[in-house]
């Protein structure tokens, strides 16, 4: 992992940018704005003071579901995304949130797996894409 990386709660604007090149590059800023943005909780791990990842909650009674989930790509495998995660499972403790999800793309189950995440469901697809719900009860 890195060495003084910063994880911080941040407003939605600041995670669109970084979302945009990491997860739809060929997109646009308006294609990563997402319902519900302005209303979720979200934060961004900076190092140097450069924002390289970013995840944001979305809240649903006692449940939380994170999307949105982007670690710039020279920063991947590196612990970014693993101290975001371990500050997302802290937010929900203090919180008393019982469950955390998302919809993980197929590619990534193992790495949720390693956080302590489970698989729930079957598989699915969206836009080309096949996702699993992912799930880590509190």
């Amino acid at each position: 992992m890195l060495e003084e990386l910063l994880i911080e709660q941040v407003t939605a604007a600041v995670t669109w940018r970084l979302r945009q090149v990491v997860l739809y590059p060929a997109g646009t800023l308006a294609d990563v704005m997402i319902d519900g943005d302005f209303e979720a909780t979200h934060f961004g791990a900076y190092h140097d003071n450069n924002l390289v990842g970013v995840i944001s909650l979305f809240a649903a009674g006692d449940s939380l579901q994170f999307r949105k989930f982007a670690v710039r790509a020279d920063y991947q495998g590196k612990g970014v995304g693993t101290a975001l995660l371990r500050r997302v499972f802290a937010y929900a403790k203090e919180w008393e949130i019982t469950l955390i999800w998302c919809h993980a793309r197929l590619s990534a189950i193992s790495y949720y797996e390693r956080v302590g995440m489970h698989q729930e469901g079957i598989p699915f697809e969206r836009n080309g894409v096949g996702y699993v719900r992912m799930t880590l009860a509190i």
